[in-house]
Formats: C-alpha cells, sequence, structure tokens
C-alpha cells in the first residue's frame, strides 16, 4: 500500500492506493488496507504509471554514442560496425544497457525491435527477453527482418559504389525470405517469456528492404501467433519518394493493399504520412511510434502529431535506438514531442498539449504494445508506478504535475521505481542490477567490439562519402508535383 501524491487534475492530490498481487485492487483517501498489509510511506513523492516506451532497440546498447553526423541511410550503413559479431552474452548485455537505462528514467515497458545478422535466433531473442525480465521491466520483442539490403532497396545506390565496394557490400547479402520466415516462427513456437510480460510480435524492418510476399508472411506469421506487427514507415524523405516511386502510391496505401493494417499493426517514426495515410490508420486502429530524438538526430523531419491526434490515430512515444538518439530517455523523448509540435506552426490552436503528449507516452503506448493493462494507475491495473521526488529541483515549485513531467523532469527527479508492486528501482539504485558491474562489461565488450569490427569500421569509412550525397540527391527529388498536393502542408522545404 502506497499513500503519495497522484496526478488528478492540474497538480496531483493525495491519495491511498492498495495494491493485491502486482495489481491496483483501489484507491482513495484514508483507504483502510486488509491486516498485516505492509504499508510504504511516500509523502512528498508524486506518482505517476512507469512511461512505456513505445519503439526502441536493446541491440544497440553497446552502440551508444558511435556516430554524430548520421542521416538514416549512414546508420544503416554503419549497422555491421557498430553490431557486428555479437555474441549471446553480448546481446544480453547490450539489451541490459538499454533496460538499465529506461528503468532509471521512469519506463517500465518497451517494444524492442531487435536485430540479428543473418537470421532470428532463439538464442539471442532469448537473451534479450532474460534482460528485460532482469531488469524488471515488461517488453514486446521481435525480431527485425528484411530479404533485401538498403543497397538493393534503394534504386541506383548499389551501382554508385565502385566494384571493389559492391563486392565487399555483396557480403551483406540478407539470406532468402522463406529462411528468416522460418526462423521467425521457430522463435514464436518456442518463446517462453510471456508469463512475465515479455512478449514476442513480427517487425518487417522497412516495406522498402522486404518484398511484398516477405512482408505478407511476417502479417501471416504474426496473426497465426496472435502478436504484434511493427515495421518502420515513412521515417526518412529518402523512404517516401522510393515507395511513390516504386508502388506508385503512399507505403501506407501499399501496406493497406496487402492487408497489413490492423490493430495489431505499429508504424514506427511516420514522418512522411500524407492526410489520407493518417487517415487509413485511424480507420485500421493502428497505432504509429513517434520517436522525435531520433528523427531530429538523423534529419529525417517532424511527425505531424497534432494532425495525426485529430486524424483519430493512436500515437505512442519512443526513444528509437541508443545509436540514434543516444539515450533511453522517455522523459526526453515526451519534451521533445512536445516542442515538435509547437515548432511546425507559430499558431497554439494546433500545438499537442501536455497532458496529449503524456497519454501518448502512457496509454498510447500501451496500446501499440498490446496490453490493457498498463499506462495508467486506476483499479485493475498492473501496479507499474514511478515515484518522482518532489524535493527534485525539477518540482520546484509543484504547480501543474503532467505539465512538469513532460516539460521539467528528465528522469532526475527519478527516486523509486515499481513494475507489479515489486521495487526494482529504490532510493535512487536498482534492486536488481549491478550497475558498476554492468559498466565494466560494458567496457570490456566495447574494446573486444571495437577490434573485431575493425573492418566494417574500414568499411563504412568507404561507404561513408557515397551514401552521404547519393542519398540526399534521391530526397531532394520530392516536391509538390511528385506527390500529392496534401503533402505541402508538411513542414519540410519540399521544393529542394
Amino acid at each position: 500500500m502506497a499513500r503519495c501524491w497522484r496526478t488528478l487534475r492540474r497538480r496531483g492530490e493525495p491519495t491511498d492506493v492498495l495494491i493485491q498481487d502486482g495489481v491496483i485492487h483501489s484507491m482513495g483517501t484514508g483507504l483502510a488496507a486488509p491486516e498485516g498489509t505492509p504499508v510504504f510511506e511516500a509523502t512528498g513523492l508524486l506518482m505517476h504509471p512507469g512511461l512505456i516506451n513505445a519503439h526502441t532497440h536493446g541491440h544497440t546498447g553497446l552502440a551508444k554514442g558511435m556516430g554524430d553526423k548520421w542521416t538514416l541511410e549512414l546508420l544503416l550503413a554503419a549497422a555491421p560496425w557498430i553490431g557486428g559479431n555479437r555474441t549471446t552474452e553480448d546481446k544480453k548485455l547490450t539489451t541490459l544497457i538499454c533496460a538499465a537505462e529506461m528503468v532509471a528514467k521512469g519506463c517500465t515497458a518497451a517494444y524492442d525491435l531487435y536485430y540479428e545478422f543473418p537470421l532470428p535466433t532463439r538464442d539471442g531473442l532469448d537473451a534479450a527477453a532474460s534482460a528485460y525480465a532482469e531488469a524488471g521491466m515488461r517488453a514486446v520483442i521481435a525480431p527485425m527482418v528484411a530479404d533485401r539490403t538498403m543497397y538493393e532497396a534503394i534504386p541506383g545506390l548499389m551501382d554508385a559504389l565502385p566494384d571493389a565496394l559492391q563486392a565487399q557490400v555483396a557480403r551483406l547479402k540478407m539470406m532468402p525470405f522463406q529462411q528468416t520466415l522460418s526462423a521467425i516462427g521457430e522463435v514464436l513456437r518456442h518463446w517462453r517469456w510471456s508469463g512475465q510480460d515479455i512478449l514476442p510480435a513480427v517487425a518487417p524492418t522497412i516495406p522498402l528492404h522486404c518484398a511484398d510476399e516477405f512482408m505478407c508472411g511476417c502479417a501471416t506469421l504474426a496473426r497465426e501467433h496472435g502478436v504484434g506487427l511493427h515495421s518502420h514507415v515513412g521515417e526518412s524523405k529518402v523512404q517516401a519518394v522510393v515507395g511513390r516511386r516504386k508502388y506508385g502510391k503512399t507505403l501506407v496505401a501499399h501496406l493497406d493493399g496487402l492487408g497489413l493494417l490492423g490493430p495489431e499493426f505499429t508504424a514506427a517514426h511516420a514522418v512522411w504520412l500524407d492526410d489520407d495515410d493518417f487517415r487509413r490508420m485511424a480507420d485500421h486502429g493502428a497505432s504509429m511510434a513517434h520517436n522525435p530524438g531520433s528523427n531530429m538526430r538523423l534529419g529525417n523531419g517532424m511527425f505531424r502529431l497534432r494532425q495525426a491526434l485529430d486524424a483519430g490515430c493512436n500515437v505512442g512515444i519512443g526513444t528509437d535506438g541508443a545509436s540514434c538518439a543516444d539515450n533511453q530517455n522517455m522523459y526526453e523523448a515526451m519534451r521533445y514531442a512536445s516542442m515538435l509540435s509547437k515548432v511546425q506552426t507559430p499558431d497554439p490552436r494546433f500545438w499537442a498539449t501536455s497532458d496529449e503528449v503524456y497519454k501518448a507516452a502512457t496509454v498510447g503506448s500501451a496500446k501499440a504494445l498490446g496490453f490493457k493493462d498498463l499506462g495508467a494507475i486506476a483499479p485493475g491495473y498492473k501496479a507499474d508506478i514511478v515515484f518522482l521526488d518532489l524535493g527534485s529541483i525539477n518540482w520546484i515549485p509543484h504547480n501543474w504535475s503532467t505539465n512538469q513531467i513532460v516539460h521539467t523532469e528528465d528522469g532526475g527527479g527519478v527516486k523509486h521505481v515499481m513494475t507489479g508492486g515489486r521495487f526494482i528501482f529504490k532510493d535512487g539504485r536498482h534492486t536488481t542490477l549491478d550497475l558498476a558491474k554492468l559498466a565494466v562489461e560494458a567496457e570490456a565488450a566495447r574494446a573486444r567490439l571495437e577490434a573485431l569490427n575493425a573492418e566494417w569500421a574500414e568499411l563504412y569509412t568507404k561507404l561513408e562519402p557515397v551514401v552521404a550525397s547519393f542519398c540526399p540527391a534521391i530526397a531532394a527529388q520530392l516536391s509538390p508535383q511528385a506527390l500529392p498536393l496534401r503533402f505541402a502542408c508538411l513542414n519540410f522545404d519540399l521544393s529542394s
């Protein structure tokens, strides 16, 4: 039982919360608890539901801070360098780094698109799941898969490479999609973590990187096993241009034609979606994962949060991976989401409110993950609760609870975190993890992988000038004449 501040109105009010079997049983002031119930006195703390990360990549924990001026396409080109030669132990370690940061910064559940090359494996995804279990988090873990490389997906890019580089890039060729689907099926059939709310899903990475037959095969597997389907859709301007050329329609319209949209589908980023795309997503009950930090970091643009919400879309908020957002801080992601909605127009009537952003990072993300009992502090919901210290400078003074959660909290005020009524972070320290040990293991892995991946680092330095010039040239071909006029409402220079 906890007595603390809960966000009810503009400013949280005192309340008691009774937790039974990891679930919130009842709430109220002066609440009576069964005899012998342990009481946790939380006076001076503000309580909010655990934040839920709608889109991240646990495999990127060991790649934190490795790149600077990266577009999405440069990040993909760097993937063999920053993520190659991982052991099963590395796969757990890299995920644990992300999970440890999320917990310390008030996040209790995440949708993780996890990448292994050349195929997803039971051992690798099991290692990622065990990391979330050790950290005390809930998660949805989706093997992220493709059957063609970026060099095959972007017309002309392979031909733009010198012959020697083409030969090296050919070593990165994906497995035939039938083998990949078989590997995913093996993972789904033997999943053993669902009892801990660590669920599987399927993630065909980017529509352009997947043949239609492969995308449909992924959707079939997801339906057969009753799990989610998650893809990066319209993340970069390059994707928007190539998608229009390839399919003669937007990426969302193409996915709709394939029958992939539905309540279990999540489109990550969704920067380059038009108004009709939003309506399609809303009509199918699909979700979007808004990753504002990554979208800015990679120069992809600004998701139109106001328009998506007004169209009736479910929107969650995510951090994206540590290699392209550099942290797993959901407070920062919320603040970015709020600010990006504001810089797109000087008219505040079209800005997202802090309450809308807070809702997206809790119940909106929960819906994207497929959880109906997460994202709120209410009877019947699981007791995943964050306790913020009202003595932290972020809360001096405490004027407006949700507004300050979005705009002033940065993770520094997190004092305790619980999942299912169990403290996984107490008095500013992890209760299930040894952070000092994690740091030592991470540094040893970093040094070893740096040596093992030196060849891939050298390849990236050769690919970088080609990709950095070729892909922006593709993106520059987007114009109001090339796409429907409704694209003109996007806040980009479409005349370039």
